[in-house]
């Protein structure tokens, strides 16, 4: 796990956090290429070579790292999205490929589990962009549908002018509600699997306890969209954690209420 985040670190930093005058297409090429050799046995690099040795273990396959590459790729070249179906492979990429390459790692043995992953990543990533959406806006990139503003009559510009307004208010609403629903149907799907498997998916399941509780958070404080980031405290994290773990100790069908 380790190894995963920090190769998603790296390569997310090339295009978020890019060094001056660095090429951040070169260099998630050369990631590209670098992750091939890794599967090849023969990489470069500390990360790499960290995660050819992990790969005797766990069978991630190499289109799933490439994939998520593609999603990071997205961002240099694109900063709306026209519709949802527009905007969910991107989710997709940057974040249900990423639960898909965890589920190699935690070992889960029903193909139902990668619809969970699929679900929480779509979940996770919508709740970033809407924790997210004024700072996001200020480095011009909207996330959320163009359809959606049209839809309640609110617009980037306003968005940008910090304008709060009762069409900001349902915006968000219908948004969150979307979140909402990704985050119940992964909770669906974790009660339909075997029990090995809903113990394998704790430490997704912990996450997924943090996050829609700062969705949670968002909703409960009329969608503080130009404050400061919608955080949870380090006690609130710990005792979520707590909560779900001990749970799973105890429990043969460990599913989590929401």
């Amino acid at each position: 796990m380790y190894t995963i985040y920090a190769l998603c670190r790296m390569m997310d930093s090339a295009v978020d956090d890019p060094p001056p005058d660095s090429k951040p297409l070169e260099v998630l090429a050369t990631w590209r290429q670098e992750v091939s050799a890794a599967y090849r046995g023969h990489p470069t690099l500390p990360v790499t070579i960290s995660l050819t040795a992990h790969l005797q273990e766990f069978d991630i396959p190499e289109s799933l790292i490439q994939e998520l590459i593609t999603g990071i790729e997205m961002d240099l070249t694109i900063n709306r999205y026209a519709t949802f179906s527009d905007l969910r492979p991107y989710c997709y990429r940057v974040a249900s490929v990423v639960g898909l390459i965890c589920l190699k790692i935690f070992k889960t043995q029903s193909p139902h589990a990668e619809d969970y992953a699929v679900n929480l990543g779509l979940a996770f990533q919508l709740t970033n962009m809407l924790r997210d959406l004024y700072s996001d806006a200020q480095e011009d990139r909207v996330y959320l549908p163009q359809e959606d503003f049209q839809r309640f009559g609110y617009s980037v510009q306003a968005l940008l002018n910090q304008e709060s307004s009762p069409a900001l208010v349902e915006f968000m609403k219908f948004e969150c509600a979307r979140a909402r629903s990704y985050y119940q149907q992964a909770h669906d799907i974790l009660r339909s699997l075997p029990p090995s498997d809903q113990k394998a998916l704790v430490v997704a399941e912990i996450m997924r306890g943090v996050y829609s509780t700062i969705l949670h958070k968002i909703e409960s404080k009329n969608y503080p969209v130009f404050g400061p980031r919608t955080r949870i405290s380090s006690f609130q994290r710990l005792s979520i954690a707590a909560g779900i773990w001990t749970k799973s100790l105890f429990t043969r069908h460990f599913a989590p209420s929401m």
